[in-house]
């Protein structure tokens, strides 16, 4: 890989001379995309700046036209046979990858699986407030893990305890549904909470 230095109105690489930035040819790829003299393939199909078809050619003579366009040939499709190329400005489409992936990220929606944890011996305002808290993690679009823990006697009234998890059901069901049913994990009950498919 080439280092780069720009100064002014030249280029410097290692390895090459210095050219005026505008006649300069760029050797090096800064993605995975292939550029310019990193493209040897006997043919390619070439697509033009503004979207033409120029038909398929060898690379060497896909490349002298984007030179003459004072622009880079970029291997688009490289599965493609004979792969595509398409005579562009690099920098500026790098710019566009990246802005329209910053775009998609922003369009998908994290869920995050949150905790509530109870004890069965929790009083009424307490199991409310939990039950609040769920709520809002729901509204959120996030799921609930609700585990319901056990301490040294308790242990013995698992069973008979797991009525405190189907009022918290009972309690969410306008905006939540069970994903995964009350399971036995250890020293606790847990079950998991999905908000409500909207009609």
């Amino acid at each position: 890989m080439y280092s780069t230095m720009i100064y002014d109105d030249y280029v410097f690489e290692s390895g090459c001379s210095a050219y005026p930035l505008y006649f300069f040819w760029r050797c090096n790829t800064i993605s995975d995309l292939m550029i310019n003299e990193q493209i040897r393939d006997r043919e390619v199909r070439v697509i033009g700046e503004n979207g033409q078809q120029l038909g398929i050619m060898s690379a060497k003579e896909a490349m002298k036209l984007a030179q003459e366009a004072e622009l880079d040939l970029v291997k688009i499709a490289p599965t493609a046979k004979p792969p595509v190329c398409k005579i562009i400005d690099y920098g500026k489409y790098r710019y566009e990858l990246t802005r329209k992936e910053k775009e998609a990220r922003k369009k998908q929606k994290v869920v995050e699986l949150k905790e509530v944890r109870l004890s069965p011996n929790i009083d009424s305002n307490d199991l409310n407030t939990k039950i609040n808290a769920a709520r809002k993690f729901i509204a959120k679009g996030n799921k609930v893990k609700v585990t319901l823990r056990f301490r040294g006697r308790e242990m013995a009234h698992m069973q008979s305890s797991k009525h405190i998890l189907d009022d918290i059901v009972k309690e969410l069901e306008e905006v939540a549904v069970v994903e995964k049913a009350p399971k036995v994990e250890g020293r606790a009950i847990s079950m998991v909470l999905a908000e409500k498919n909207k009609k």
